[in-house]
């Protein structure tokens, strides 16, 4: 596996995240590491996302992952051809709207909501014209 990979500390609420996840934005569970002394916890979970992964684990003492507020300097971003019907799921499954998906002035079809969990998520579609001209 190569790329850049998310690595989030979800603060006790791995397997939660992951079921919401997978309601919201289709997440696949890829593997589990549970913690021997808490089988409820997770040392480690990936998750595929859109083709990408992203990679979860619950708060540890011990470990240099901490839960908190440094993932709110930014979001993570799904980039999707067909933007209305992740935005529709992602809603239903109890996301809330910070930013409403629309043409933005760039081109794109673009809009920013936060899970349950207090993270970020943008959904963008490209404007597959305003793309092509880039490359």
């Amino acid at each position: 596996m190569q790329g850049v990979i998310p690595y989030l500390a979800m603060d006790g609420r791995c397997g939660e995240a992951a079921e919401f996840y997978a309601r919201a934005f289709g997440a696949e569970d890829i593997g589990r590491m549970p913690m021997a002394d808490d089988p409820g916890k997770f040392m480690h979970m990936q998750l595929a996302i859109n083709g990408g992964a992203l990679m979860l684990t619950d708060h540890m003492e011990m470990s240099s992952v901490r839960a908190g507020a440094a993932i709110a300097r930014g979001h993570l971003q799904l980039v999707v051809p067909d933007g209305r019907a992740w935005w529709a799921r992602a809603l239903a499954a109890g996301c809330e709207v910070v930013a409403p998906y629309e043409r933005q002035f760039w081109g794109d079809d673009w809009g920013l909501l936060r899970d349950p969990f207090g993270l970020l998520w943008a959904v963008l579609t490209p404007d597959a014209a305003l793309w092509d001209k880039a490359e």
